[in-house]
């Protein structure tokens, strides 16, 4: 394939693309069936490890069954248990738009996990916390840009990510489960975490996207 510029592996990002595509159809089914998502997530799940984390978001984020955006903020729900056999994690994310400059803002996110048995809670909570913030620079930031000549994000200036006033306030609820086997949990929160800021944006704005990042210039466009 002669493709235009040379490229690699990189971690994760199937599953963070799948999640994000899936979590957000999700949602949009949920309006169109004019259910609230969290209530429309419940309704279609049986397993109770997958319930108990869905759950335990919400209350820790005092979710109101059926809330709304004003235009401006909002909130959205996410969920994946990582490659159908790692760590169960759902996040909620607030977000904040600004409808001029196009900027998205994510004050505060809520994340819920269960990975087993918890050896090293502290260790647990990096790893989720770690995530949502990676995530978060991916789904609003990074990007490469390139023209027919080659690489144009040759440096931090060219290639922009998520700098430490924009990191938001996170809390984590951790579920034990001493009886079940320890599970895997790097790279586990990025997929929900980028579900959870899309469906915010649209509950907030009524606008989906359905590319990423939520560039200025993609939000402007959405808005328009």
């Amino acid at each position: 394939m002669d493709n235009p510029v040379r490229t690699s592996a990189l971690r994760t990002l199937g599953a963070y693309a799948n999640v994000f595509a899936i979590e957000s159809f999700m949602d949009e089914l949920a309006a169109a069936a004019g259910i609230d998502p969290v209530a429309f997530r419940l309704a279609h799940i049986k397993d109770e490890r997958e319930r108990a984390v869905i759950e335990a978001v919400a209350r820790a984020a005092a979710w109101k069954p059926g809330e709304k955006g004003d235009g401006r903020r909002g909130r959205g729900i996410g969920y994946a248990r990582y490659k159908t056999v790692a760590t169960y994690v759902a996040v909620i994310a607030e977000v904040e738009v600004n409808r001029t400059t196009g900027i998205v803002k994510v004050p505060r996110i809520w994340t819920s996990a269960d990975a087993g048995q918890i050896i090293n809670p502290d260790g647990l909570t990096n790893q989720i916390e770690g995530g949502v913030i990676q995530s978060m620079s991916w789904t609003l930031h990074e990007h490469v840009r390139f023209d027919r000549n080659g690489i144009l994000s040759e440096d931090w200036m060219n290639y922009p990510i998520l700098t430490m006033p924009d990191v938001p306030r996170v809390e984590t609820v951790l579920i034990n489960r001493p009886n079940e086997r320890a599970l895997g949990a790097g790279e586990a929160a990025q997929g929900p975490t980028a579900a959870a800021i899309a469906n915010a944006f649209a509950a907030a704005t009524g606008r989906r996207i359905r590319e990423l990042p939520l560039t200025p210039e993609r939000v402007k466009a959405a808005l328009a």
